[in-house]
Protein backbone atom coordinates (compact mmCIF):
# COMPACT_ATOMS: atom_id res chain seq x y z
CA UNK A 1 0.00 0.00 0.00
CA UNK A 2 1.24 3.49 -0.83
CA UNK A 3 2.60 5.48 2.11
CA UNK A 4 2.09 8.73 0.19
CA UNK A 5 -1.06 10.58 1.15
CA UNK A 6 -3.03 13.37 -0.48
CA UNK A 7 -4.24 16.44 1.37
CA UNK A 8 -7.39 14.45 2.10
CA UNK A 9 -5.23 11.60 3.48
CA UNK A 10 -6.01 9.23 0.63
CA UNK A 11 -3.19 7.01 -0.69
CA UNK A 12 -1.72 8.29 -3.98
CA UNK A 13 1.20 7.43 -6.23
CA UNK A 14 4.71 8.63 -5.49
CA UNK A 15 5.35 12.25 -6.53
CA UNK A 16 7.10 13.14 -9.80
CA UNK A 17 7.39 16.94 -9.66
CA UNK A 18 10.16 17.12 -12.27
CA UNK A 19 8.58 14.84 -14.87
CA UNK A 20 8.38 16.22 -18.39
CA UNK A 21 6.95 14.57 -21.53
CA UNK A 22 9.62 12.71 -23.46
CA UNK A 23 10.62 13.06 -27.09
CA UNK A 24 9.07 11.08 -29.91
CA UNK A 25 11.36 8.19 -30.93
CA UNK A 26 13.46 9.12 -33.96
CA UNK A 27 13.23 6.97 -37.06
CA UNK A 28 16.97 6.42 -37.06
CA UNK A 29 19.14 3.32 -37.26
CA UNK A 30 20.46 1.55 -34.15
CA UNK A 31 23.69 -0.43 -34.31
CA UNK A 32 25.18 -3.22 -32.23
CA UNK A 33 27.83 -5.90 -32.50
CA UNK A 34 25.68 -8.47 -34.31
CA UNK A 35 22.91 -6.48 -35.96
CA UNK A 36 21.69 -3.08 -37.05
CA UNK A 37 18.11 -1.86 -36.95
CA UNK A 38 17.16 0.26 -39.96
CA UNK A 39 13.84 2.01 -40.63
CA UNK A 40 11.89 -0.47 -42.71
CA UNK A 41 11.97 0.26 -46.45
CA UNK A 42 10.35 -1.84 -49.16
CA UNK A 43 13.00 -1.12 -51.76
CA UNK A 44 15.98 -1.85 -49.51
CA UNK A 45 14.60 -4.66 -47.37
CA UNK A 46 11.41 -6.09 -48.87
CA UNK A 47 12.77 -8.81 -51.16
CA UNK A 48 15.33 -10.00 -48.61
CA UNK A 49 12.72 -10.20 -45.87
CA UNK A 50 10.21 -12.06 -48.00
CA UNK A 51 12.87 -14.62 -48.96
CA UNK A 52 13.92 -15.03 -45.33
CA UNK A 53 10.35 -15.49 -44.12
CA UNK A 54 9.75 -18.07 -46.86
CA UNK A 55 12.24 -20.35 -45.11
CA UNK A 56 9.38 -21.26 -42.75
CA UNK A 57 7.20 -23.09 -45.31
CA UNK A 58 4.25 -23.82 -43.03
CA UNK A 59 3.60 -20.08 -42.46
CA UNK A 60 3.49 -20.59 -38.70
CA UNK A 61 5.42 -17.35 -38.15
CA UNK A 62 2.25 -15.44 -39.07
CA UNK A 63 -0.29 -17.32 -36.92
CA UNK A 64 -0.31 -14.76 -34.11
CA UNK A 65 0.39 -11.70 -36.26
CA UNK A 66 -2.35 -9.27 -37.24
CA UNK A 67 -1.14 -9.48 -40.85
CA UNK A 68 0.13 -12.19 -43.19
CA UNK A 69 0.99 -14.67 -44.41
CA UNK A 70 1.89 -13.18 -47.77
CA UNK A 71 1.54 -15.51 -50.74
CA UNK A 72 3.85 -13.52 -53.01
CA UNK A 73 6.74 -11.12 -52.78
CA UNK A 74 4.58 -8.47 -54.40
CA UNK A 75 1.97 -8.82 -51.66
CA UNK A 76 4.61 -8.46 -48.96
CA UNK A 77 6.13 -5.42 -50.66
CA UNK A 78 2.69 -3.79 -50.82
CA UNK A 79 2.33 -4.36 -47.08
CA UNK A 80 5.74 -2.85 -46.33
CA UNK A 81 5.04 0.20 -48.49
CA UNK A 82 1.88 0.76 -46.49
CA UNK A 83 3.61 0.78 -43.09
CA UNK A 84 7.14 2.01 -43.72
CA UNK A 85 6.44 5.72 -43.30
CA UNK A 86 4.15 5.50 -40.28
CA UNK A 87 5.12 7.30 -37.09
CA UNK A 88 3.32 4.74 -34.92
CA UNK A 89 4.10 1.90 -35.27
CA UNK A 90 7.68 2.61 -36.29
CA UNK A 91 8.85 -0.50 -38.13
CA UNK A 92 12.50 -1.53 -38.31
CA UNK A 93 14.32 -4.17 -40.34
CA UNK A 94 16.89 -6.26 -38.50
CA UNK A 95 20.11 -6.43 -40.52
CA UNK A 96 22.51 -9.31 -39.81
CA UNK A 97 25.92 -7.62 -39.80
CA UNK A 98 27.66 -10.87 -40.75
CA UNK A 99 25.78 -11.08 -44.06
CA UNK A 100 24.36 -7.60 -44.58
CA UNK A 101 20.92 -9.18 -45.12
CA UNK A 102 17.56 -8.16 -43.66
CA UNK A 103 16.38 -11.15 -41.61
CA UNK A 104 13.49 -9.89 -39.48
CA UNK A 105 11.40 -6.95 -38.32
CA UNK A 106 10.09 -5.37 -35.14
CA UNK A 107 8.43 -2.09 -34.25
CA UNK A 108 8.09 0.60 -31.61
CA UNK A 109 4.37 1.12 -31.15
CA UNK A 110 1.63 2.57 -28.92
CA UNK A 111 4.08 5.39 -28.34
CA UNK A 112 3.06 7.69 -25.48
CA UNK A 113 5.65 10.45 -24.87
CA UNK A 114 3.43 12.26 -22.35
CA UNK A 115 3.63 9.30 -19.97
CA UNK A 116 6.94 7.90 -21.21
CA UNK A 117 5.55 4.56 -22.40
CA UNK A 118 6.08 2.52 -25.54
CA UNK A 119 5.61 -1.07 -26.68
CA UNK A 120 7.73 -3.36 -28.81
CA UNK A 121 5.58 -5.31 -31.24
CA UNK A 122 5.17 -6.73 -34.73
CA UNK A 123 8.15 -8.95 -33.93
CA UNK A 124 8.68 -11.20 -36.95
CA UNK A 125 12.00 -13.06 -36.96
CA UNK A 126 12.94 -15.41 -39.78
CA UNK A 127 14.77 -18.71 -39.41
CA UNK A 128 17.98 -16.80 -40.20
CA UNK A 129 17.49 -14.69 -37.07
CA UNK A 130 15.79 -16.88 -34.49
CA UNK A 131 17.95 -18.19 -31.63
CA UNK A 132 20.93 -16.03 -32.61
CA UNK A 133 22.79 -13.33 -30.67
CA UNK A 134 21.45 -10.82 -33.21
CA UNK A 135 17.86 -11.65 -32.24
CA UNK A 136 18.55 -10.80 -28.60
CA UNK A 137 20.60 -7.77 -29.52
CA UNK A 138 17.78 -6.39 -31.67
CA UNK A 139 15.52 -6.38 -28.60
CA UNK A 140 18.28 -4.83 -26.50
CA UNK A 141 18.79 -2.01 -29.00
CA UNK A 142 15.09 -1.14 -28.86
CA UNK A 143 15.14 -1.13 -25.05
CA UNK A 144 18.25 1.01 -25.00
CA UNK A 145 16.58 3.60 -27.21
CA UNK A 146 13.52 3.71 -24.98
CA UNK A 147 15.31 3.98 -21.64
CA UNK A 148 18.76 5.44 -22.30
CA UNK A 149 18.20 7.68 -25.32
CA UNK A 150 14.66 8.87 -24.60
CA UNK A 151 14.22 8.45 -20.86
CA UNK A 152 10.95 6.55 -21.08
CA UNK A 153 9.74 4.95 -17.88
CA UNK A 154 7.78 1.93 -19.12
CA UNK A 155 8.39 -0.52 -21.98
CA UNK A 156 5.70 -3.05 -22.87
CA UNK A 157 5.33 -6.43 -24.57
CA UNK A 158 1.92 -7.81 -25.47
CA UNK A 159 0.89 -10.97 -27.26
CA UNK A 160 -1.91 -13.46 -27.74
CA UNK A 161 -2.14 -15.36 -24.46
CA UNK A 162 -1.99 -18.62 -26.48
CA UNK A 163 1.32 -17.66 -28.11
CA UNK A 164 3.60 -19.71 -25.89
CA UNK A 165 6.88 -18.87 -27.71
CA UNK A 166 6.21 -15.13 -27.43
CA UNK A 167 5.36 -15.39 -23.75
CA UNK A 168 8.55 -17.38 -23.09
CA UNK A 169 10.58 -14.81 -25.03
CA UNK A 170 9.18 -11.96 -22.93
CA UNK A 171 10.22 -13.66 -19.70
CA UNK A 172 13.66 -14.55 -21.06
CA UNK A 173 14.23 -10.91 -21.99
CA UNK A 174 13.42 -9.74 -18.47
CA UNK A 175 9.83 -8.55 -18.85
CA UNK A 176 7.51 -8.95 -15.87
CA UNK A 177 4.14 -10.62 -16.43
CA UNK A 178 1.25 -8.33 -15.46
CA UNK A 179 -1.86 -10.31 -16.36
CA UNK A 180 -4.37 -11.25 -19.05
CA UNK A 181 -6.74 -8.79 -20.68
CA UNK A 182 -9.66 -11.02 -21.60
CA UNK A 183 -11.32 -10.61 -25.01
CA UNK A 184 -9.11 -7.64 -25.74
CA UNK A 185 -8.78 -7.97 -29.52
CA UNK A 186 -10.51 -9.52 -32.53
CA UNK A 187 -8.08 -10.43 -35.31
CA UNK A 188 -8.17 -12.77 -38.25
CA UNK A 189 -11.77 -13.56 -37.34
CA UNK A 190 -10.98 -14.87 -33.87
CA UNK A 191 -10.72 -13.71 -30.26
CA UNK A 192 -7.48 -12.72 -28.58
CA UNK A 193 -6.95 -12.66 -24.85
CA UNK A 194 -3.86 -10.49 -24.49
CA UNK A 195 -0.96 -11.26 -22.14
CA UNK A 196 0.72 -8.08 -20.85
CA UNK A 197 4.37 -7.74 -19.82
CA UNK A 198 6.53 -4.76 -18.96
CA UNK A 199 9.92 -3.44 -17.94
CA UNK A 200 10.08 -0.19 -15.97
CA UNK A 201 12.94 2.26 -15.71
CA UNK A 202 14.03 1.19 -12.22
CA UNK A 203 14.57 -2.35 -13.53
CA UNK A 204 16.55 -1.27 -16.58
CA UNK A 205 20.05 -0.79 -15.06
CA UNK A 206 20.26 -4.42 -13.90
CA UNK A 207 18.83 -5.69 -17.19
CA UNK A 208 21.20 -3.51 -19.21
CA UNK A 209 24.18 -4.98 -17.37
CA UNK A 210 22.93 -8.53 -17.96
CA UNK A 211 22.39 -7.92 -21.68
CA UNK A 212 25.87 -6.42 -22.02
CA UNK A 213 27.39 -9.46 -20.33
CA UNK A 214 25.42 -11.90 -22.47
CA UNK A 215 26.20 -10.12 -25.74
CA UNK A 216 29.91 -9.83 -24.94
CA UNK A 217 32.18 -11.66 -27.36
CA UNK A 218 33.70 -13.81 -24.60
CA UNK A 219 30.27 -15.21 -23.69
CA UNK A 220 30.34 -17.35 -26.86
CA UNK A 221 32.68 -20.21 -27.67
CA UNK A 222 34.30 -20.88 -31.04
CA UNK A 223 31.13 -22.61 -32.24
CA UNK A 224 28.97 -19.66 -31.24
CA UNK A 225 27.39 -21.40 -28.26
CA UNK A 226 26.59 -19.27 -25.22
CA UNK A 227 28.64 -19.86 -22.09
CA UNK A 228 26.07 -18.31 -19.73
CA UNK A 229 22.34 -18.05 -20.28
CA UNK A 230 20.69 -14.66 -20.36
CA UNK A 231 18.22 -15.73 -17.67
CA UNK A 232 21.11 -16.58 -15.33
CA UNK A 233 22.79 -13.24 -15.90
CA UNK A 234 19.52 -11.34 -15.39
CA UNK A 235 18.88 -13.17 -12.11
CA UNK A 236 22.41 -12.43 -10.88
CA UNK A 237 22.22 -8.75 -11.84
CA UNK A 238 18.84 -8.37 -10.20
CA UNK A 239 20.12 -9.97 -7.03
CA UNK A 240 23.13 -7.69 -7.03
CA UNK A 241 20.93 -4.66 -7.58
CA UNK A 242 18.60 -5.54 -4.71
CA UNK A 243 21.53 -6.30 -2.41
CA UNK A 244 23.03 -2.90 -3.15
Amino acid sequence: MSSVRSLTQQPVGFPMPDWQPRSWPPQEAMSGRYCRLEPLDAQRHGAQLHAAFALTPDESDWTYMAVGPFATEAAYLDYVRGVQDRQDPQHFAVIDLATGQAVGTLAAMRIDPVNGVMEVGSVTFSEKLKRTPAATEAQFLMMRRAFDELGYRRYEWKCDSLNAPSRAAALRLGFQFEGIFRQAVVYKGRNRDTAWYSIIDSEWPALKTAFAQWLAEDNFDDQGHQRRRLSELIAACRQGSSAG
